[in-house]
């Protein structure tokens, strides 16, 4: 792999290794999201035990954490393989993050975020699956599953290519790994819906 390539991969992780969550709530004066709620530090739970504006800062931190090195990677004109990987470990940071014992958050909005990168179309289409999922149930999870499950869909829909596909394939698997909990309930009929508190 060209040295280009291996710094904006590292790069990548490093950046999405930052948990927007526990920086927000720490500075605004809120406990550790990680304590609270569901425990994961997300936009969902943050919402639950923080309210809305360091939610709305945790959502938009993630996912820059997923659209910056992507973006960097195609100003730089990288491959598809090598930006698909950027995204890739960019969304793995979140998830298994360097700074906190590899105990990181789900991974939505940071996917979300590479998604914008990789094209605005796959993005905007994962973006807008969420919003009328969450209209009509509103429950956070559900829509998640919903919006991860057709993203390779609208990858290759978007720009054809097969590694980037592949990317946002391994993507949605990691979602629905991380989501197995949340699964489990909504089978059940016991998952939380957007606003509530615990």
């Amino acid at each position: 792999m060209p040295l280009i390539d291996t710094l904006l991969v590292v790069l990548a992780y490093l950046l999405g290794s930052l948990s927007t969550a526990i920086i927000a709530s720490r500075a605004m004066g809120l406990p550790d999201p990680r304590g609270q709620g569901s425990g994961n530090p997300g936009a969902t739970n943050v919402l639950r035990t923080g309210g809305r504006h360091v939610a709305a800062v945790t959502l938009v931190g993630d996912m820059l954490k997923g659209l910056l090195p992507v973006l960097l990677g195609r100003a730089l004109g990288v491959p598809d393989a090598a930006l698909g990987l950027v995204g890739l470990v960019a969304f793995a940071g979140h998830v298994y993050p360097l700074y906190y014992g590899f105990r990181g958050g789900k991974g939505v909005a940071t996917a979300l975020g590479v998604l914008l990168g990789i094209h605005w179309l796959a993005g905007l289409l994962t973006i807008l699956t969420w919003l009328i999922v969450a209209s009509i149930w509103r429950i956070s999870s559900l829509s998640a599953l919903v919006a991860a499950l057709l993203a390779p869909a609208y990858v290759v829909l978007a720009t054809g290519s097969a590694w980037l596909t592949a990317a946002a394939a391994v993507m949605t698997l990691l979602i629905y790994w991380r989501h197995r909990s949340n699964i489990r309930s909504l089978l059940a009929g016991t998952e939380g819906r957007i606003g509530a508190r615990d």
